[in-house]
């Protein structure tokens, strides 16, 4: 369970970034090197800080459709937009624990909190917790040593600044 919480964490921190839209007066978080801190608590906290660079078209994937190795999530409530997130759904990982998930926040081009909020059942058990990202852009050039998905590396090909569109 603390793995599927800390796997949403970081896959709602990237789901909230975005390029820009006409319909957003606010502007979506735009691409570059981003600074991003997950707290996870369900029992325990787990806290971690990451940098990673962002390139605008896995940026649009993990908004429109969020997963990765770990779980894969529905959101058939999805609100975003004007700066601010409302996401209602489910994630579940491979072996099927399933999680109710409802998360909420706010964006600007530089930076945006999102606050996570999930319930489950283990063995019968109820069991709720929380996950909340804040993340800051540090910044259009990513350093060479920055992590970067497969997405990414293609993307920039040799180079270190992520296209804004």
């Amino acid at each position: 369970m603390l793995r599927l919480g800390m796997a949403l964490a970081s896959g709602v921190a990237v789901l909230a970034i975005a390029g820009p839209t006409q319909a957003d007066s606010v502007g979506r978080p735009r691409p570059g090197y981003w600074e991003l801190t997950n707290v996870f608590t369900v029992v325990i906290t787990q806290k971690k800080v990451e940098r990673r660079c962002l390139v605008a078209s896995e940026i649009h994937r993990f908004m429109t459709s969020p997963s990765n190795r770990h779980y894969a999530c529905t959101y058939p409530s999805r609100a975003v937009g004007d700066g601010k997130i409302l996401l209602k759904g489910s994630c579940a990982t491979k072996e099927g624990q399933v999680a109710d998930v409802t998360a909420n926040g706010g964006y600007t081009p530089e930076t945006f909190r999102l606050k996570l909020s999930l319930s489950t059942r283990i063995a019968g058990i109820p069991l709720a917790g929380t996950a909340t990202t804040t993340a800051r852009r540090l910044g259009d050039v990513c350093p060479a040593d920055a992590a970067r998905s497969d997405e990414a590396k293609r993307v920039l090909g040799g180079g270190d600044t992520p296209p804004q569109t």
